[in-house]
């Protein structure tokens, strides 16, 4: 029986509040997380993924009151990230009630962080967050929201992660991101290829299509934020796309 694909809708936070932009860039106020997180989960999310945006930049921890109230109204998993740079800020995630802790930027500053955090807390709560954009014929890691070019194969780190400890890759395309312009399946295609853990494909949906097409090229699930959050469709209506397509998903 084949394993069912996820639908995520993701959540990113600045200043207690959703926001949304292009490339991570002219953010946008897109509601209160904890109305959302119940409001996605009614409609079916598989997962919820929590953001914090502005932990990193601002040199801060994720502001836990958030994490505590998008909990305390959720019944389905809950992975967040921002501001993790230590294998004990992860832990303070999971005590205020995240599933999975997402590390990026300190991951790439020190990648033994990866299998710390593994260690630690279990392969299941750790998940790679990777921000790619377009680097010659390849990919590289940005990070600062893609103003920091890292010249890093994009597809060799996450390899290099997997064998370190990540269960998850949570794979955002820079380029794509806020576009609406379709997932990058090349990029989606040779993580899926290249890793024995489960790849999330992010940035760019824009209709079921676009589901579809990641989730054909080897994503086991999927992250929508825009066409959520500006009320152009919802997930049960993305679902019933999928299984039409004939892709499994849970009711």
């Amino acid at each position: 029986m084949s394993l069912a694909s996820r639908v995520i809708p993701c959540l990113d936070i600045k200043d207690g509040r959703v926001v949304k932009g292009i490339r991570f860039q002219g953010l946008r106020d897109a509601g209160d997380p904890v109305e959302s997180a119940a409001l996605y989960e009614e409609q079916g999310a598989d997962e919820i993924v929590l953001l914090d945006v502005s932990a990193t930049p601002e040199g801060r921890g994720h502001a836990l009151e958030t994490v505590r109230g998008v909990r305390s109204g959720l019944s389905i998993p809950l992975t967040v990230g921002g501001g993790v740079r230590v294998a004990d800020d992860a832990g303070r995630l999971l005590e205020a009630g995240a599933d999975k802790v997402g590390v990026n930027t300190a991951a790439v500053n020190r990648p033994a962080l990866v299998g710390e955090i593994a260690e630690r807390y279990g392969k299941q709560c750790t998940v790679l967050a990777v921000d790619a954009a377009a680097s010659g014929s390849g990919w590289e890691v940005v990070t600062e929201s893609g103003r920091n070019r890292t010249g890093i194969d994009v597809v060799e780190w996450c390899r290099k992660a997997a064998a370190m400890g990540a269960g998850e890759i949570l794979l955002t395309s820079w380029d794509r991101d806020g576009t609406r312009d379709g997932y990058q399946l090349e990029l989606t295609a040779a993580v899926s290829s290249a890793v024995d853990v489960p790849v999330i494909a992010s940035g760019g949906a824009n209709e079921g299509r676009h589901l579809v097409e990641a989730l054909g090229v080897g994503a086991s699930a999927v992250l929508i934020a825009s066409i959520l959050h500006d009320g152009d469709t919802t997930v049960s209506e993305l679902k019933q796309v999928l299984r039409e397509a004939g892709v499994v998903v849970r009711p």
